[in-house]
């Protein structure tokens, strides 16, 4: 089946495990708000359907996704934190800028979880229009955002069962 006829984000397959006692932060991008928004609202409900308290959530606003990078950055100086997730979308334009930060911010991530030894959960939409990332935020794909705290809640299990010496 085409993916352009499902649910993306069906998750009955997984054991997304107990999230109960583990603290998030969510650094979303304020830039395409319509999408992060929706991206956040479903990040949110994941972590909170999954165990997480509320009061274990922290929300993180910076301007764009370039920015997400050293939010997350910043926000694992503080070592309480089990993971965070990077929410953002980055929608294809006329010129290279599209090219340019979609990879500089997923090797950002990647970096900043390697830096911190904490699951950081590339939450970024790249899509080629407005209606793909509508799609992916809430839309005939399922939420992109839930997927990434369900992603952020695995990986805090697993790094919770291998802790750093």
């Amino acid at each position: 089946m085409s993916s352009s006829l499902k649910n993306l984000s069906d998750f009955s397959h997984l054991e997304v495990g107990n999230a109960e006692g583990l603290k998030f932060a969510i650094v979303v991008a304020q830039w395409n708000a319509q999408v992060t928004g929706a991206l956040l609202d479903g990040a949110v409900t994941g972590l909170l359907k999954h165990g997480t308290q509320e009061n274990n959530i922290e929300v993180v606003r910076v301007p764009g996704s370039y920015e997400l990078v050293s939010g997350a950055d910043i926000v694992l100086r503080d070592s309480s934190f089990d993971g965070v997730i990077c929410l953002g979308c980055v929608i294809q334009g006329e010129t290279r800028h599209f090219d340019f930060i979609c990879d500089a911010v997923a090797n950002g991530v990647a970096n900043v979880a390697i830096k911190y030894n904490k699951p950081v959960i590339f939450g970024v939409l790249t899509t080629d229009n407005l209606q793909q990332a509508l799609d992916r935020s809430g839309g005939i794909h399922g939420n992109k955002g839930e997927e990434a705290a369900i992603t952020a809640i695995q990986m805090a299990l697993v790094s919770q069962r291998f802790p750093a010496v």
